[in-house]
């Protein structure tokens, strides 16, 4: 892919008009494979190296840490995990039913995409318990360290489901594993990045309800969702997550594209005006090189 430096570093730039205090922004494009040593473009703006709150951020990077495990063979997404009947594969895909907090169970495995922070605590704990140790022990090992996320931790005791902090550069770091993954085979990411569990109706925190709530393993798909928080030229295929404490990340991999933002505020009307516009920016500056985006 050729990218405009110029117009991606201007469209990455726009986040400066933002009503929040720490706006760090940045993309990720291309796939650094044309021969010439050059790795993929990548573009930031704004407090870039200052550490933030991730919270629902987390989720993304504790389902990487379990898809790791997965391959390593610590655990297998087939295997009870959460109420009965559901397993690692449920949790991870927001299906088991579990209640958004505690131990309540509102749907059966496999019947409704129920939002849940407690399932991925859940699923931390099952981590923990095959690896026998600390699931920040092994997040920090299998997946912090080896993609340099230097700056990025969940501080012992902190939830998995929403406890990380971190900087937009640990979290373009993030991004750019999940464009072109290492750490797992591309197979266990184009697995992880399909819909599991199809037809299920359920909420997106902050967005609303949908009829076709899709989810892969630990991302949420954009799929035809309107309204959305990525943007109406993101392509159909493009996963990702947000956070209540004013970031996301996403990647578009038609596009061959992903980024991410922090803010330092919370989520809310505001991002819903915002995110969007920005991210159809940043695919138009990248025009022609993202296949798949739409004018």
């Amino acid at each position: 892919m050729s990218v405009d430096g110029a117009a991606l570093r201007a469209a990455v730039a726009a986040a400066g008009s933002w009503p929040a205090p720490h706006v760090a922004a940045g993309v990720v494009a291309g796939d650094g494979d044309g021969g010439d040593g050059a790795g993929p473009a990548v573009a930031r703006f704004g407090e870039h190296g200052l550490v933030q709150p991730w919270a629902s951020l987390t989720k993304p990077v504790t389902a990487l840490a379990v898809l790791v495990a997965v391959e390593e063979g610590t655990v297998d997404l087939d295997e009870p995990a959460g109420p009965p009947g559901s397993t690692v594969r449920h949790l991870l895909a927001h299906a088991s039913g579990l209640a958004p907090e505690g131990d309540a169970v509102l749907a059966r495995p496999g019947r409704r995409r129920v939002y849940s922070n407690a399932g991925f605590e859940r699923l931390a704990a099952v981590l923990a318990e095959r690896a026998r140790m600390p699931f920040e022990r092994y997040l920090r090992e299998g997946v912090l360290q080896p993609l340099g996320m230097a700056s990025a931790e969940l501080p012992s005791g902190g939830s998995p489901a929403w406890g990380m902090v971190g900087s937009l550069d640990d979290l373009l770091a993030l991004a750019a594993e999940l464009l072109r993954p290492r750490l797992v085979s591309p197979a266990t990411m184009t697995e992880a990045t399909a819909v599991a569990f199809p037809g299920l109706r359920g909420v997106v925190p902050g967005i609303g309800r949908f009829e076709h709530c899709d989810w892969g393993l630990g991302f949420e798909l954009r799929d035809g969702k309107d309204p959305h928080w990525t943007g109406r030229a993101n392509s159909p295929a493009t996963f990702g997550h947000f956070g209540r404490s004013g970031g996301f990340v996403w990647v578009d991999p038609q596009a061959g594209c992903a980024a991410a933002a922090l803010s330092g505020r919370d989520f809310g009307r505001w991002a819903l005006e915002r995110w969007p516009a920005w991210s159809d920016g940043v695919l138009g500056a990248l025009g022609a090189g993202c296949v798949g985006s739409q004018p």
